[in-house]
């Protein structure tokens, strides 16, 4: 890990992007999407760090991924928070399965220097029409709670989400909120209320593990996070109030048309790259 930490430095070092006062404005607009959508369903990843990719074309990697982690756990504060207060979620399910998000996601963020520039914008389009597929195609999952698993069984499950999902979080990070939702929902058998309580609390842990590595690296840009941090703050708590009050199926036409919005946007700036 201690390699990894260097090799971030070197990184983090090479490139200090310059943003002019409008493309801040969107990034901060697109933080406060982020925050809401992230809130309700997951995934407000898949809406902060195309728009961190497609605004500072200058910034290398880990600089995109350490500033959307600093913008990300502030959202998450916020509606972990919320979501603690009004849903109540069973913390001897939630606190093992951060545990283990933190743990994957630290292991995770110590090889995020194997990402190139170039792999960066496919990875992220195939991440976005998969979770926009699955969302399409699954719309009536989560309406209910009915645990496939109880006890030390359910427990294990819940480790290993924890795990797997925290190690791509720190390795790259978007979608990660939509990904313990699906697993909570569609592998334990939570509903999607319970299943976004207890996958706010995991990417809380998550998040804060990603910069436990990104700030000692110098990769965070400072200016930009934290003010896209509190406008997803804001974003965190209107949309987990959204979701309590709301339910799923608002938000989930929205979501859809979001990570639409970006697929056709990246998609198209990967085909000019490769021609």
């Amino acid at each position: 890990m201690t390699q990894g930490l260097a090799t971030l430095q070197q990184l983090a070092a090479a490139a200090t992007p310059v943003v002019e006062p409008g493309t801040l404005a969107l990034l901060v607009l697109s933080a406060l999407l982020a925050g809401w959508v992230d809130a309700v369903v997951g995934g407000g990843g898949l809406i902060q760090l195309p728009a961190l990719v497609i605004a500072l074309p200058g910034a290398v990697p880990v600089q995109l991924l350490a500033t959307n982690k600093l913008a990300s756990i502030c959202g998450t504060t916020a509606s972990s928070i919320t979501y603690f207060r009004r849903v109540r979620p069973d913390l001897r399910t939630a606190i093992p399965l951060a545990a283990a998000a933190f743990a994957g996601s630290m292991v995770g963020a110590s090889l995020a220097h194997s990402i190139s520039k170039e792999a960066f914008t496919p990875i992220i389009l195939l991440v976005l029409v998969v979770v926009g597929a699955y969302t399409l195609l699954k719309p009536r999952m989560g309406s209910q709670t009915a645990l496939r698993f109880d006890g030390r069984k359910h427990t294990g499950v819940a480790v290993f989400i924890g795990l797997l999902i925290g190690l791509y979080d720190g390795v790259l990070g978007p979608g990660t909120g939509s990904f313990f939702v699906f697993a909570l929902v569609g592998v334990t058998g939570y509903a999607f209320i319970e299943a976004s309580a207890k996958a706010k609390i995991a990417n809380l842990a998550t998040n804060l593990a990603a910069l436990v590595v990104f700030i000692p690296a110098g990769a965070v840009l400072w200016h930009i996070g934290l003010l896209m941090g509190a406008a997803n703050v804001l974003g965190g708590y209107l949309g987990a109030r959204t979701a309590v009050a709301r339910g799923h199926g608002f938000v989930r036409i929205v979501f859809v048309i979001v990570v639409s919005t970006f697929i056709i946007k990246l998609g198209y700036d990967l085909i000019v790259q490769l021609t």
